[in-house]
Formats: C-alpha cells, sequence, structure tokens
C-alpha cells in the first residue's frame, strides 16, 4: 500500500522543478526559516495534511479500486500469460497470478480473456493477491453442467484419461464420463491417441444423486450427420454403384461408410462363392465398390451387395454339362443331411447322405467326407433356372442288389453284422447296402426268446442262412436257427405225453415256472403243477422230476407238472382199494345166495324183497356219486387245460 507521507514528499518535489537558481536559493533561505519554525509535533499527529482534506483524499483513492472479499468469485482479465503463469486483474490495488496448468483445458487462452477466479486471499505475507481458476470453476461448474444440459450446449472439456469403458473429461473442473462409444461414430481401436486432448462435448446424462455426468462427442457428430443422411438417402436408387470405405467387420457382414451413412453387406452378398468370415474377402478401411441392392428411407437402412457386380458363375457354366456326368469337385460345407461341393468357383451341389452309400442305414454325412476332401461325384439332377445341382457318390460304384439272386440265393450260408434290435427281430448287414432282417422265431430252436438282446449284441458277427429274397423293396429274410435241423423232430418221440424226466427250474415267475429238460430244450409249469408232495412250491435251481402233460411240435412248446406225478401214484393206490372192497362184496354176496338156499320159502320171500330193496337204495346211491365224480372231474381238466395254454403262451 502506498504510504501517504510519500505522497507528500513527491508532491513537494513536484512544485520544485524549473524554478530558476534566484528563486532556488531564496527557496534555501526560506526553507532554513520554515524548518526552524515548523511543528513536528502537529505534523506527526495530523500528518501532510488536514483531516477533511486527507479523507477527501482517500475517498477518491478508493473509487479507483475494486471491492472484492475473500472466498468470493470475481471476473478478471489475463493482462499477460508464459509457459508457467497467467496474470490476472480483478480490478484491486495489486494483480493476481494463477498457474498454467489450470487452464489446460483451454489451450486458447490469450490476454485479454475474461476469466472467472476466486479470491482466497487479499494479501499473502509478500503482499500477493492470491486468486485460484480453478476453486472458482469449481464452485459454479455443477450449475454451467445443469444448465449445458437443460440449454443442449456445446461446452470444451480436457480428457485427462483413459479408464475402463471410455476416457476421463475435465468439464468444468468436474471429472466427467465419456464412454468409448461416444467418441466418434466409428468404432475406435486406440483411445490413447484422444488423452491430452481439448475437445467440444455435450451433456447427455446427469446423476443428481451421485453427482455423475455423462458426456458424448459423437452426439455433436450426429447432428452433423443427420442432415448429412437425409441428403444421401434422398439421392439413394436401386442399383446404383458407391464407392464406400469398410467401417466395420462381423461375423455376418461388413459395415460400409458412403460419406455419412452406413450400409451393410450380408456375408452372403461377399462372394457367390462360400465365405466363412468376411475377413476373407475384405479388410478395414478399404475402399469399394457396392451396389444398393435395398434401403429403408425411415429405418434409415441400406443393403449393399459386392458380388452383384461379377457375373454369376452359373452363366458361364460348361452348356454341355449334363445329368448323369461325373464331375469333380471340393467339400466346402458338412452338414448330417449332406455335404456341399464346389465343382466351379460359386458352383455348388448337393450330395445327400443317402447318395453317398447304398447301405440302408441312417448315417451322419461325417462319417463319409469332411471339409476339404476332393470327390468324385455323378450329376443327379440340374436346374440351372433355379440354380441348383444334386450329386451322388454311390452311383459311381455297382448297385449289389442288381444280381442279389445270383450272390446270394436261397439257403446259401453267410456271415452277417449286427445293426440294430427290434422287438421282433434283428437287422443284420451282410455287406455294404444288402441288409436283412432275423425274425426273432428264427433264432433258436429251443429257447424262447424274449429280446434278440438276450441272444446276440450290436457290432457282433452272426452267422445266417437266406430264406427269402424280397428284390424289389430291397430286403432279405435270414434265419440263424436254420443253420441247424429241427429238434423238435426228435423232441417229439423223446417228449411224450406222461412220460416223466428230471429238470433244473432256471427262473420262476407269477404265472408260473421255466424248467431246463435235457437235450437243451425248455419247459413250462404252471404255479398249481409247481407244488410239491408237502405243499411247498419248487424254487429256482430246484431239481425235480416233471411229467409231461401237453407236447406241441407246431409252437415247440412243452407243458410239465411236478404235482401230477404223486397226484397218479396216489390215484393209482385208490383204485386199488376200491377194487379190493368190491371183491370182498361179490364174496359176501355169493354166500347170501347159498344160505338163502337153505332157508324156508317164508324166509325167502321176506329177504328177497329186503334184498330188492337193498340193491335199489345202492344203485340210485352209485349213480349219484358217479354222476357228480363225473361232472368234477369235467370241470377240473377244463380248467387245468385252459390255465396250461396262457401260461405257456
Amino acid at each position: 500500500m502506498i504510504n501517504q507521507e510519500e505522497m507528500a514528499s513527491n508532491e513537494a518535489n513536484v512544485e520544485q522543478v524549473d524554478q530558476p537558481a534566484a528563486e532556488v536559493n531564496e527557496q534555501e533561505t526560506t526553507k532554513e526559516v520554515v524548518e526552524q519554525e515548523f511543528d513536528w509535533e502537529t505534523f506527526a499527529e495530523e500528518g501532510a495534511y488536514p483531516k477533511a482534506k486527507k479523507a477527501e483524499y482517500e475517498a477518491m483513492y478508493n473509487e479507483t479500486l475494486s471491492s472484492v472479499a475473500e472466498g468470493e468469485v470475481v471476473d478478471g482479465t489475463v493482462i499477460a500469460l508464459n509457459k508457467r503463469e497467467v496474470v490476472i486483474n480483478i480490478g484491486y490495488k495489486s494483480e493476481g497470478v494463477v498457474s498454467i496448468s489450470e487452464f489446460r483445458y483451454n489451450p486458447e487462452l490469450a490476454i485479454g480473456d475474461t476469466v472467472e477466479v476466486y479470491v482466497e486471499n487479499q494479501e499473502d505475507k509478500k503482499g500477493q493477491l492470491v486468486l485460484s481458476h480453478k476453486k472458482a470453476r469449481s464452485l459454479r461448474s455443477w450449475d454451467r453442467v445443469n444448465q449445458a444440459l437443460d440449454k443442449d450446449e456445446v461446452i470444451k472439456g480436457y480428457i485427462k484419461c483413459r479408464t475402463k469403458g471410455g476416457m476421463i473429461v475435465d468439464v468444468f473442473g468436474i471429472e466427467a464420463f465419456l464412454p468409448g462409444s461416444q467418441i466418434d461414430v466409428k468404432p475406435i481401436r486406440d483411445y490413447d491417441i484422444f488423452v491430452g486432448k481439448t475437445m467440444e462435448f455435450k451433456v447427455v446424462k446427469i446423476n443428481q444423486e451421485y453427482k455423475n455426468v455423462v458426456v458424448s462427442h459423437k452426439a455433436l457428430i450426429e447432428e452433423e450427420l443427420e442432415q448429412q443422411k437425409k441428403d444421401i438417402i434422398a439421392k439413394l436408387e436401386k442399383g446404383q454403384v458407391l464407392e464406400g470405405t469398410v467401417k466395420n467387420i462381423t461375423s455376418y457382414g461388413v459395415f460400409i461408410d458412403l460419406g455419412g451413412v452406413d450400409g451393410l453387406i450380408h456375408i452372403t452378398d461377399l462372394s457367390w462363392g462360400r465365405v466363412t468370415h468376411p475377413e476373407e474377402i475384405v479388410q478395414l478401411d478399404q475402399k469399394l465398390n457396392v451396389v444398393i441392392l435395398d434401403f429403408d428411407d425411415a429405418k434409415k437402412r441400406i443393403a449393399l451387395g459386392l458380388k452383384q457386380l461379377t457375373p454369376h458363375p452359373w452363366d458361364s457354366l460348361d452348356q454341355n454339362l449334363k445329368v448323369g456326368d461325373v464331375v469333380k469337385g471340393k467339400v466346402v460345407v458338412m452338414a448330417d443331411y449332406g455335404a456341399f461341393v464346389e465343382i466351379a468357383p460359386g458352383v455348388e451341389g448337393l450330395i445327400h447322405v443317402s447318395e453317398m452309400s447304398w447301405s440302408q442305414h441312417l448315417r451322419s454325412a461325417q462319417e463319409f467326407l469332411k471339409v476339404g476332401d476332393m470327390v468324385d461325384a455323378q450329376i443327379l439332377t440340374l436346374d440351372r433356372e433355379e440354380r441348383k445341382m444334386s450329386l451322388g457318390m454311390k452311383q459311381l460304384k455297382q448297385d449289389p442288389w442288381e444280381k442279389i439272386e445270383e450272390k446270394y440265393p436261397v439257403g446259401s450260408q453267410h456271415q452277417a453284422k449286427v445293426r440294430n434290435f427290434t422287438s421282433f427281430g434283428v437287422f443284420v448287414e451282410i455287406e455294404e447296402g444288402v441288409d436283412g432282417l432275423i425274425h426273432i422265431s428264427d433264432l433258436s430252436w429251443t429257447k424262447k426268446i424274449k429280446h434278440p438282446a438276450e441272444f446276440t449284441a450290436v457290432g457282433a458277427d452272426i452267422d445266417v442262412v437266406v430264406l427269402e429274397i424280397d428284390k424289389e423293396n430291397r430286403r432279405l429274410s435270414l434265419g440263424h436257427k436254420q443253420l441247424e435241423e429241427n429238434p423238435w423232430d426228435v423232441f417229439e418221440s423223446v417228449f411224450t405225453v406222461d412220460s416223466i424226466h428230471e429238470g433244473t427250474i432256471i427262473d420262476v415267475f407269477d404265472k408260473g415256472a421255466v424248467v431246463a429238460l435235457p437235450y437243451g430244450v425248455e419247459g413250462f409249469v404252471t404255479p398249481k403243477h409247481l407244488v410239491k408232495e408237502d405243499g411247498t412250491s419248487g424254487k429256482v435251481d430246484e431239481k425235480l422230476e416233471f411229467k409231461v402233460i401237453e407236447f406241441n411240435k407246431v409252437a415247440k412248446r412243452i407243458i410239465l407238472s411236478h404235482s401230477r406225478i404223486f397226484e397218479d401214484s396216489k390215484k393209482a393206490d385208490d383204485d386199488a382199494e376200491k377194487k379190493s372192497k368190491a371183491s370182498s362184496t361179490q364174496k359176501a354176496v355169493k354166500k347170501l345166495k347159498a344160505n338163502l338156499e337153505k332157508t324156508t320159502l317164508g324166509d325167502i320171500s321176506e329177504l328177497a324183497a329186503l334184498k330188492t330193496e337193498l340193491e335199489e337204495n345202492q344203485k340210485k346211491t352209485k349213480a349219484k356219486a358217479a354222476s357228480k365224480k363225473t361232472k368234477a372231474a369235467e370241470k377240473k381238466d377244463e380248467k387245468e387245460e385252459n390255465t396250461d395254454d396262457k401260461a405257456a403262451e
């Protein structure tokens, strides 16, 4: 601050300028007198001026200075700047100095610019005014950011650094987030090139709760491009050829920049041939000509094509090529149902899996071919208009069914491989393309097979004999048991009805049991015929004697009974006892007749009457008993026969 005494001294010195020498001498003389008469005590108390004059001068000086307070944000003018500092005049009695780093967001700062500053201290120890531009921006930044969002203003920001998913931007002293997708309309491959740059942005989102700000540079570009798109789309026509730049490559196609508007070349429109990935055809930033296939004004979508600029390969296909010709090609695509073979660039034919082999088994095409294989095939169908072609491989080999009767006559024996099971039989393959069926009843003469899996396994070899040939339907009826003679011709004389044989119980179930008999044949026993003499039933692996109660050669069925053995023995004993009793009765009658001859006539009459009555009663009783016994036996036999038949079946 300027000293008032110095101001007074300066004024005195001014009065002395340009005075003549005589006057100087006079003044020196006068000065000596004045100094002797000067009242220093009064001067020390009142100063060089009277109090009223002094107050007037101070008021005039203060009017030339700005009134500022610490903690206040004011506007100042840049009056000087260098690489380290910026000097700012806020109208105070001294200027403030601010570090140039606080203005790095604004590299265009120049002398004369108006900036806002925060008064930290009116006067530090050195008498210097302390200002801060960063704090001033921070105090006003939140209001400015909200204002920029509300009014859709364009603001400047300094990109400080890179972060996950984007960049950190200094906007009015606030760290805002710039997503990677909002930097440019084009995909950014190197984010680091933007660090340290000052760019224009738009505030697109603010989270008031967490004080988060999201900005976008892409939004500014899109506004400009939107008008360009409208102008470009308005001039588009189908079939028009334009030059574009490859902007992005995806697995399904290529995006082309047509100078402000993007179009898509689908992967199928890149080449007439097969394309696994678009990178096989184009590269990023490559310039190429494309043709407009279609466009949507409303959705602003443009479909482009590249292959349409070249003739279709089918148009240049050899005109002499016809059905039946053999061609050579490369497998380019594999599917479960077949293989696509390229016989010329852009010209493909399908070999269906059924045309790869004469075999009737359903297989996958991958079992025969793989991508990259070179194959020979015969043209089966050729449609130039639809541009479709079907090929076949098996046609290059002889059809095994053409001479099937010669190679596999009825009665001939062969070895086959089991391919599949069904509930009714086994499908086997004698050679590739020649299949046959062995019915479940033709697997064994003696065993009762419920499912073919009990007899053989898939992939196993089995000997067969040809029983029947159906050339039209390409089927063979085969047998396995026919390799041996029918043992039931012999069994008929061995297992006669009422014959007794030792057998082993091998299985027991609800309806009865299966018994293994001699010579490898099996018989069936119902539960009631499995009961032993002690009342218990036979168990698995138990050996017992069984009586044959039924033998059916046609149905290959033997019905057995264990209980019938001891039941028949008991019945024989009962019959013998009855015969003995009848013999005793006859002897008693003869004796009675002899005694009667010796009696009187009166006695004879009474005895005759009594005898007649007894004989009639005896006849009635026997007749009733015989009738009941006959009916019971008939019912029993009928029931047994029905039960045995059902169980055996």
